[in-house]
């Protein structure tokens, strides 16, 4: 039989837990929309180095550092009581420092040494990745014990969308400090701004009431740990079609960092155009991350998700038809309504693929399983870009984006409406 709509589980903090962790959520994305990796970052590697496929390694980096060790942390995570410290531990010297450390090396290397900033920003983009995504098989059983299923896409809809209002201003300051700053003062200041305000949000996340954990498994080897995995996948049909519809729609991702670099070549951008469109960008994630909140709370994530597919395929369409500057507004409009539903429901809907007890287990086999695709994705693109040129990545990303939407839409069921697998 279905699950109940309610979690029994419900903390008794839910209030104080809410409110910190609207704190955590919001703040970091705003610092994060401050060097942009859709508008800032490929602006500010288009400096350093002419090579398309440089930029395609913002997103293959950043990417790999998400998805690729989640599934490695998972066999530690479901033995823990308490997942907070380890979320903190991770959070502060990976996750947020490397911020702080990319407007150094930007301020010190970029015109003396670009290539040595290059790497430098480079590097210090894969380590904040690669420290966010061995915390959040943790980090995401916290939100799992601290907010029930029936306020999970409010909580990430309102923290997102709060985040981007504050985003809105931020990108308007991204503007005018890309302008009168001097380069490259103006990317290295953007810098330290985005580390103050994802040390606020570390705030946020250190003020969590966590209750202990109902069940944690035993000790287990990574070996034997790896061999119980294809159980997984063997006892759920549905998230074996939800992973695979996730794969094609990820692939039409290839092209998200060069919106702004075709942009920027057709139009000849400036430095308040990019503040303008990464305002129109962050204002599209904040109304749309309180609309998909909604929606996923009451309708489910698969159509959010669903939505964000189709959302992808007519921004990069939108790019290609683009005839003038101002058009370009609507492809980030859609951008954002793509980011936004893959932040609200990307992780929210692999909760509810799974028991309690296997919930990081869900969330790192399938986050890993997906870093090949984000790895490779806009490498590619940045290859298509440079051999084919942008018009064909364009109509190759619209492609691959529709192509995955119809398959979740037709292909999976809705998660909450479907019993819990028992693996065999």
């Amino acid at each position: 039989m279905a699950r109940a709509a309610i979690d029994p589980t419900a903390p008794a903090n839910l209030r104080w837990n809410f409110t910190v962790n609207l704190i955590d959520i919001a703040f970091i994305t705003l610092g994060i929309s401050l060097v942009s990796r859709d508008t800032v970052l490929p602006v500010l590697v288009s400096t350093l180095t002419d090579s398309n496929l440089a930029i395609g390694l913002i997103a293959a980096l950043y990417g790999m550092g998400i998805y690729l060790p989640q599934l490695f942390t998972a066999n530690f995570t479901e033995r823990l009581r308490y997942k907070k410290p380890f979320v903190m531990l991770v959070g502060s010297i990976g996750e947020r420092l490397p911020y702080l450390l990319m407007g150094v090396a930007v301020w010190l290397f970029a015109v003396q040494a670009p290539s040595v900033a290059l790497i430098l920003v480079l590097g210090c983009l894969a380590l904040t990745g690669f420290s966010a995504g061995a915390a959040t098989p943790a980090w995401y059983d916290l939100i799992a014990k601290v907010i029930p299923v029936q306020r999970r896409g409010v909580w990430s809809g309102v923290g997102h969308g709060i985040g981007a209002l504050m985003a809105i201003f931020g990108a308007l300051l991204v503007g005018r400090i890309l302008d009168g700053f001097a380069y490259p003062n103006n990317f290295a200041l953007l810098f330290v701004l985005a580390f103050l305000a994802t040390c606020i949000s570390f705030v946020g996340l250190a003020l969590n009431r966590e209750p202990p954990s109902e069940v944690v498994k035993a000790r287990v080897s990574t070996r034997h740990y790896f061999r119980q995995l294809p159980s997984v996948l063997r006892a759920n049909a549905n998230y074996r079609r939800f992973f695979v519809s996730r794969t094609v729609i990820l692939m039409g991702a290839m092209a998200n960092g060069f919106f702004i670099i075709y942009g920027r070549e057709r139009f000849e951008l400036d430095g308040a155009a990019i503040g303008l469109l990464t305002a129109v960008l962050v204002a599209s994630q904040a109304v749309m991350s309180l609309a998909w909140g909604v929606i996923g709370d009451r309708a489910g994530h698969k159509i959010v998700l669903t939505g964000a597919a189709f959302a992808l395929a007519l921004a990069a369409l939108n790019t290609l038809l683009a005839p003038s500057q101002g058009w370009l507004m609507l492809s980030f409009i859609l951008l954002g309504a793509s980011s936004s539903g893959d932040a609200v429901s990307g992780l929210n809907i692999i909760l509810e693929f799974a028991a309690p007890e296997d919930r990081p287990t869900y969330i790192g086999l399938t986050n890993t399983l997906l870093a090949p695709t984000i790895i490779v994705a806009p490498i590619l693109g940045g290859w298509l870009a440079t051999v084919a040129g942008f018009p064909t990545l364009l109509a190759i990303a619209t492609a691959f984006a529709a192509t995955g939407g119809v398959l979740l839409a037709v292909w999976v069921h809705e998660p909450r409406r479907q019993p819990l697998p028992v693996r065999t």
